[in-house]
This record gives structure tokens, sequence and C-alpha cells, in this order.
């Protein structure tokens, strides 16, 4: 009985949890960053861009957003001419970018948008 307790102790805190992101708890955030002119370019298939997106939850609608891949997986010409070498790219109003995986708190810093 002691570790169904826990079990459905640590499964409620996921839930709970898990909807909050899903409720939009990182909508000012997203908006931020795109109004602050920040663009993440990734591709459909891409294992890390769906990490990423999956930490916005539902606030990942706000995120300006650039699909690089066309249906066949290769680039498509508008990420080819960005000289995006891979997946995802975050790239700032500075010109600077990052590659890969970027937490939101490092985005937040990078960026000064309220985490």
């Amino acid at each position: 009985i002691f570790i169904l307790i826990i079990a459905l102790s640590v499964g409620g805190i996921y839930y709970i949890s898990n909807k909050e992101i899903a409720l939009g708890q990182y909508d000012d955030f997203a908006k931020c960053l795109s109004n602050s002119s920040v663009k993440m370019y990734g591709a459909f298939w891409c294992p890390h861009c769906k990490e990423q997106k999956e930490t916005f939850g539902n606030s990942w609608q706000y995120i300006d957003y650039i699909e690089c891949s066309n249906s066949d997986r290769s680039m498509n010409q508008v990420c080819a001419t960005a000289k995006i070498t891979g997946y995802p790219t975050w790239e700032f109003s500075d010109g600077s970018r990052l590659e890969g995986f970027v937490p939101l708190t490092n985005l937040a810093t990078k960026t000064n948008c309220t985490l």
C-alpha cells in the first residue's frame, strides 16, 4: 500500500507539472523571444527539435519556427540560404546562433526575456 501511495503521488505531481506546461505556462516567455526576433530552425524528423518544442508545451505556438526539411528530409532552400548546419538552431537578433537543444534558462539569459 505504501508503494502504491508513493507511485500515485509521483504520478500526480508529474501530471500536474505537465498540465501547467500544456496550459501555456511559457506564453509570455515565448512571445518575448519572438518579439526579440529570435527564430528556431528545425526539422520535423529531428528528435532534439521535438524535445525543444516539448519544453514549451502549448506555448510553442508563439515561437518563430522555420521548418528546414522537405518531405524527403533534404534541406529546403530557405535554410540552405540561411546556412543552417544543424538542428535545432536558434538565431538571435544580433546574428549569433546556438545549435542543439538549448535549455529555457539559457534562452532567457541570452535574450533577457523573463522565464
